[in-house]
């Protein structure tokens, strides 16, 4: 039996949400305990599936979730493009990707980040809505508990007619069996996402125009693409960017401790660090310098923190530092 009635639905009878994240932070898992409370257990029809490529760590990964009413049919298998609900679980996304495409003055954003609601549609630049912000990384690192609990607990929030007990109970089904000893931090860390949020809603003031969804298609077809399938931008360094890749942390550089031996470079998968040659005083020898890192390369794996001698690079909370001022531009 249904137990609450759908506030809002689109023309096809559906409310949706739209989770978007990168492979690691856990959103698939997160769409399928939302749609499990919601079918299960309060008795809406409903389908959840996700999206993301084959490499899925640290990649974009898209989870979409449906309710209708229980009288009617889920014959809609396409993406969810204008959300009632858009998740966000890595700010970063925002500058890569157009997560908030379709996103209207209507709907409501819960978004991962430091920042307050005030600040985040600026950083969204949403066109309207209600904005939820909870620092889910903080709470995780403080709960000890993976970030996607604290984000079902912050999304549960938005939906005014969800149950929040039967979202804890789709919690207990599918964290409790596989990962029992965790469930009580599960749990706790759901609380902590529900009650920690800040909340403001923001009328469509022309600030910034709504942008509609778009399906996105490669630059390149039959008509166009180069003989042979060459990559004419051979490493794509240029266009590369790994800021989404990371999961909270940074390496920070202390230029005051470091002597420059390069191991840093050399470890470091993507070469973020930037060298550049300079006299020693001592032996009136050139010799190169360390000079810091670029963040936009960075994605966070910390292997440099793990080899540095000297503790010239400590793992940090990035949201505890303004990027744009550290990096160091190759």
């Amino acid at each position: 039996m249904q137990k609450a009635t759908l506030p809002v639905k689109n023309k096809f009878g559906f409310f949706e949400v739209r989770l978007e994240s990168i492979g690691g932070l856990g959103a698939n898992v997160a769409g399928k305990i939302l749609a499990e409370a919601g079918v299960m257990g309060m008795g809406y029809n409903g389908s959840n599936f996700a999206s993301y490529g084959s490499e899925k760590k640290g990649t974009p990964v898209s989870s979409y979730v449906r309710f209708c009413d229980s009288d009617k049919a889920v014959r809609i298998n396409s993406p969810v493009t204008d959300p009632h609900v858009l998740g966000v679980f890595h700010e970063n996304l925002v500058s890569r990707l157009p997560i908030t495409a379709g996103v209207g003055p209507n709907a409501t954003v819960v978004i991962n980040t430091d920042k307050d609601p005030h600040n985040a549609r600026e950083y969204l630049r949403l066109s309207g809505g209600r904005v939820i912000t909870v620092d889910a990384i903080k709470i995780a690192y403080e709960e000890k508990v993976r970030m996607n609990a604290i984000m079902i607990g912050a999304i549960t929030r938005a939906m005014d007619f969800m149950d929040k007990e039967a979202v804890k109970e789709a919690i207990r089904q599918t964290l409790g069996k596989k990962y029992e000893n965790q469930l009580k931090a599960n749990l706790r860390g759901f609380e902590a996402g529900y009650e920690q949020v800040s909340i403001d809603s923001f009328d469509e003031d022309g600030r910034f125009p709504f942008i509609p969804f778009k399906e996105a298609k490669g630059e390149w077809g039959y008509a166009n693409a180069p003989i042979g399938g060459i990559v004419v931008e051979a490493g794509s360094m240029i266009l590369k960017n790994n800021q989404s890749s990371r999961q909270g942390k940074i390496p920070l550089f202390h230029p005051g401790k470091c002597i420059h031996c390069g191991l840093c470079e050399t470890t470091c998968p993507d070469y973020c660090f930037s060298f550049e040659p300079g006299m020693d005083e001592k032996t009136n020898k050139t010799q190169m310098y360390n000079k810091g890192l670029d963040y936009q390369y960075c994605k966070g794996c910390l292997r440099c923190v793990d080899v540095c001698p000297v503790e010239a690079l400590t793992e940090e909370l990035e949201a505890e530092h303004d990027i744009e001022k550290l990096t160091v531009k190759l």
